[in-house]
């Protein structure tokens, strides 16, 4: 897991091929200007979702994973507070993973919560189980897909 700002960015462009181009679409994009949605930025090898929602309690959020993509969460207003726990230490799986929704739950506590505010980010590898969305308030955000091979394939 990263937990960083934008002005930072450049420092990890060189751990995948398409961070680069992520990190441009969100220096260069009105963020703000966007619906909630989706929108292609490499097909399925990059895109973006813009979300919206109320704030959940650290109890009411389930660690995730994902196999197929790497995220940047990008938090726009409000503070998400993100838990954390490496992967290999979850144990309590609620259901087998989704390969056509890339995700599986845990039920799982996070062993570490960071606070982020609007203006930084988090990235999410494969080996990282993350609950977002936990905070009071709003919460406005974009994630970044990012295909860990590269090709939006499983």
């Amino acid at each position: 897991m990263i937990f960083d700002v934008l002005a930072n960015a450049h420092r990890y462009e060189a751990l995948h091929p398409l961070f680069s181009k992520a990190f441009v679409f969100l220096r260069e994009t009105d963020l703000m200007a966007l619906a909630p949605g989706r929108y292609p930025i490499e097909g399925e090898k990059l895109f973006a979702l813009i979300q919206e929602a109320d704030g959940r309690a650290r109890a009411d959020a389930q660690l995730e994973c994902h196999r197929k993509y790497i995220d940047i969460q990008l938090v726009l207003q409000g503070a998400d507070e993100m838990g954390w726990k490496p992967l290999c230490d979850c144990r309590e799986p609620v259901a087998e993973y989704s390969d056509k929704r890339d995700i599986r739950f845990f039920f799982d506590a996070p062993a570490s919560w960071v606070s982020v505010p609007a203006g930084a980010y988090c990235v999410f590898f494969p080996e990282d189980a993350h609950a977002p969305l936990v905070g009071a308030g709003s919460i406005r955000k974009v994630v970044l897909k990012i295909a860990v091979n590269g090709s939006g394939e499983g």
